[in-house]
Order: structure tokens, then C-alpha cells, then sequence
């Protein structure tokens, strides 16, 4: 099924990864429908029941990923009845079991979100992104998200002590360390694991849109040109567009119809339809708990 050419699928994810190639895709990138949200395109996925739902999903990633490839998962835990739901825990927990590693945790800080507060907490302002890998060795291509080191540079380097000439061993023990004195005369360094991204998309008719600098920071960190990058909850197609302008091969399967067409108008060439549309979830005429063909 995979060529050198970006496509997009309409679709049930859980149909139409059977008919990807196992161990031929080198990055996933995705954002499923979150617990209970946006019922008005989605249905929406009770937390109590969001592992059991997403678990054929990640069956079928398990396959169709490369063994030195990488799956980033952006997902929200919710807020139940006053208390966070464990539903992102739980599904991390599953998804080990299912054999995947959870080999890192990064942070969207949406660095534009507007203000509030509700009685018992302050509005959140962050999304997680989480690294599952299927071995210990996979590609990453740290070069490539390389940022300027920046001003601290000017006075923290300026006058190093004796111990920043040297390995400093953190104190507790942990094993790490630091040299300071490495760092001199350095442009560029290496970031961390928190992105600090605005919430502004380029798309705003998809209710869930993320910007074009999400998916395209970890398309550098994990393929290069000519690998394939999937998205298998596409949306309006972010993840395939980026991928597309940056020379990689995107797949993307969205659900909606609505969306497709908005992805299919965004992609100029080598467009794929596979199914017709089925919604997750509740059945938004029929109030049922089914997945259902329009």
C-alpha cells in the first residue's frame, strides 16, 4: 500500500491499518479523540471505557511501525466528578503491557492560552506528548531540533569555577552529571522536553486543530526525507500536510467526512479515498454506544 506518494484515507482507522504493511511506517504522530470531548463530531468515548476503545488502535500501530520508529501520542486526561480520571495512566499501563516502551514524556506549553480559573484549580495550559518505541534503538535525529543557546551563555560561561572545568556528579546520586565548560563557544544546543508552541493554527474549521510546529518539531527529531509518517485520527490533515512540505511521506485516516474533504483540499496530489464514513462512539441521532455508517 505505501509508495513514495502522501495519501489520505476516509475511513475506520481500525480497518484501514490492516491493509498498511507491518514494519513499514517510521513515525506516528496522532491525537485521538480525548475522553468525552467534542461529542459533536466524534460522539465521544467515555473515560471508564477510552483503553478498552484505544487498544485495537494501538494493536494495529504496533504492526504497521518499524522496530527503530517512534509513536508520539498527544492525549489529555479529563476531569471527572471534581478529580482528574486516570484514563491516560491507564491506557500508558495497557499500552506497556501490549509490548510498546515508554521511552519519554514531552510537554506542548501552549504559551497563548488564555487566563481563568475554576473554584478548585487554575486553567491548564499544557498537553503531554508521549514517545512509545517498540525497541531501546530507534532513530532520532537530535541534530535537527538543535536551538541557539541563548543569553544565559553571557554570564553563566564567563568566569567558570575549578568544578565547571570538570564532570560535576549530581548529588543525589542519580548518575548524571555536567560540564560546564563544554558549553563555551556553543551557538547552538540542544533543547528540552518541553515545547513552547502557540496555540494558533493555520486550520481553524476542525475543532481540535494543532499547529503546523507540533507535528513538523517531531518530524525532524524522528524521520528524514523520504521515511513515512502516519496520522490514523487525521483530522484536517496537519500532520500529512506538514509531512508532505517536508519531503517525508504522510498517511493520514480520518473518520469525518467533513474533515477529509477539508485535508483533501489542502493536499494537491496523489489523494486516496478508502471508505465511507463511521463515527466513533455514540451515535449522535440514535443515542447508541455503536459505531455506525452513514
Amino acid at each position: 500500500m505505501i509508495d513514495n506518494k502522501s495519501k489520505i484515507l476516509l475511513g475506520d482507522s481500525n480497518e484501514l491499518l490492516k491493509e498498511i504493511e507491518s514494519n513499514s511506517v517510521d513515525l506516528i504522530f496522532t491525537s485521538p479523540p480525548y475522553a468525552d470531548s467534542r461529542k459533536n463530531t466524534y460522539g465521544g468515548i467515555h473515560p471508564d471505557k477510552y483503553v478498552e476503545w484505544f487498544l485495537p488502535f494501538s494493536g494495529q500501530l504496533f504492526r504497521v511501525l518499524k522496530n527503530d520508529g517512534t509513536f508520539v501520542l498527544n492525549i489529555k486526561e479529563k476531569v471527572v466528578d471534581g478529580e482528574k480520571h486516570t484514563y491516560v495512566l491507564d491506557l500508558i499501563k495497557e499500552l506497556r503491557k501490549q509490548g510498546w516502551l515508554w521511552t519519554e514524556e514531552f510537554i506542548w506549553h501552549k504559551k497563548n492560552s488564555f487566563p481563568g480559573k475554576w473554584p478548585n484549580r487554575f486553567r491548564d495550559s499544557w498537553e503531554r506528548l508521549l514517545q512509545f518505541n517498540k525497541s531501546k534503538k530507534f532513530n532520532m535525529y537530535q541534530d535537527e531540533v538543535m536551538v541557539p543557546v541563548g543569553d544565559w551563555a553571557k554570564t553563566r560561561l564567563k568566569n567558570l569555577s575549578e568544578t565547571d572545568k570538570k564532570r560535576d556528579n549530581a548529588k543525589n546520586g542519580s548518575g548524571f552529571g555536567k560540564n560546564i565548560s563544554n558549553w563555551v563557544s556553543r551557538d547552538m544546543v540542544y533543547p528540552n522536553n518541553v515545547l513552547h508552541l502557540a496555540t494558533e493554527c493555520n486550520n481553524k474549521n476542525h475543532s481540535a486543530a494543532f499547529p503546523d510546529e507540533l507535528p513538523e518539531w517531531f518530524i525532524k527529531l524522528f524521520t528524514k526525507e523520504g521515511d513515512v509518517v502516519l496520522d490514523p485520527f487525521m483530522g484536517s490533515g496537519t500532520t500529512v500536510i506538514v509531512a508532505q512540505k517536508m519531503l517525508r511521506v504522510g498517511i493520514g485516516i480520518e473518520i469525518i467526512d467533513e474533515y477529509y474533504r477539508l485535508a483533501e483540499s489542502q493536499l494537491t496530489q496523489n489523494l486516496f479515498v478508502a471508505e465511507p464514513e463511521i463515527i466513533y462512539g455514540k451515535d449522535r441521532n440514535k443515542k447508541t454506544n455503536k459505531l455506525h455508517r452513514k
